[in-house]
């Protein structure tokens, strides 16, 4: 008998989650994102110089309140904005695992060092669309 109520209960469970499950994904409707995600939209890379490559990534975010897209451990993410605003780069840990992370100069990316001692340097844009 404790065999059966017990049955029936992990079988009502596992409705409610299904259910669950099934409104959720109603409400994300194709082309939507879930709060605090991002994808990649575009990404293009040029080889043509030698020993450089020049890779343009645009990326869409679904942040919440008080985040922004940015970028963490090298791809795109929701970040506290005031990172964004005072331009602290490297506080969103942007590069890889062991890699180091130093502002440019004038603030407007980072670099990235390898152990190695390979660099890559990321400069940011911005904008923000509201669609």
């Amino acid at each position: 008998m404790q065999l059966l109520k017990a049955l029936w209960a992990l079988a009502g469970a596992a409705i409610c989650c299904f259910l669950i499950f099934v409104i959720h994904s109603q409400f994300l409707k194709e082309g939507q994102l879930a709060a605090g995600t991002c994808e990649i939209v575009t990404l293009d890379r040029d080889s043509s110089q030698p020993r450089r490559t020049i890779a343009r990534q645009t990326a869409r975010c679904a942040c919440k309140k008080g985040q922004i897209a940015g970028t963490t451990r090298a791809r795109p993410a929701c970040v506290d904005a005031r990172i964004i605003k005072t331009k602290q780069w490297c506080e969103m840990l942007p590069c890889l695992e062991g890699e180091g992370c130093d502002l440019l100069i004038n603030k407007s990316g980072w670099t990235c060092t390898q152990p190695g001692g390979r660099i890559k340097t990321t400069t940011t844009i911005f904008t923000l669309d509201k669609t």
